[in-house]
């Protein structure tokens, strides 16, 4: 029995890595694991989010893509290594969200707020940036969420 579902498991892995993710099954392959502290403080208030991390050209290409949920304290920081301008989309993201475009020095420089899921239109940062934080969609204006407020995380400790 236990050979049997062990050859079963094997064969559900392969069909996942030669398919590619399933929309129906994206929200269970959502890592839950590795996430990191970031602050936001605004107003006088921190408020505080667990983020992913994407640090890699693969890592920032997929971002949130075929996610249908994200709870509201979590979010996904791109780390683009560089100060630079920047773009982002929402092709297959399937959630609203609020991209925050962050300078080298912690300080959000704008707010693009819910964005439209599935959209290949180009979201500019305006002037170059160290990241994007992305988290769900009117999420900074329920928290008061605005440019110029500082964002703590150990990416802008460089």
């Amino acid at each position: 029995m236990r050979a049997a579902l062990s050859f079963i498991t094997a064969c559900l892995a392969w069909v996942a890595l030669a398919t590619g993710p399933s929309p129906a099954l994206a929200q269970a392959a959502a890592p839950a694991a590795g996430l990191e502290q970031l602050v936001i403080v605004s107003g006088g208030t921190r408020h505080v989010f667990q983020v992913e991390v994407m640090r890699t050209p693969d890592q920032r290409a997929k971002g949130l893509m075929y996610r249908n949920y994200m709870p509201e304290d979590r979010g996904m920081l791109f780390d683009f290594a560089r100060t630079e301008p920047v773009a982002m989309w929402m092709q297959n993201t399937y959630i609203p969200l609020d991209m925050l475009f962050i300078r080298a020095n912690g300080t959000i420089s704008r707010i693009a707020e819910r964005t439209e899921p599935m959209s290949t239109r180009t979201i500019p940062s305006g002037e170059p940036v160290l990241s994007v934080l992305e988290i769900n969609g009117g999420v900074a204006e329920k928290l008061g969420i605005k440019p110029g407020d500082k964002v703590e995380h150990v990416l802008f400790k460089r």
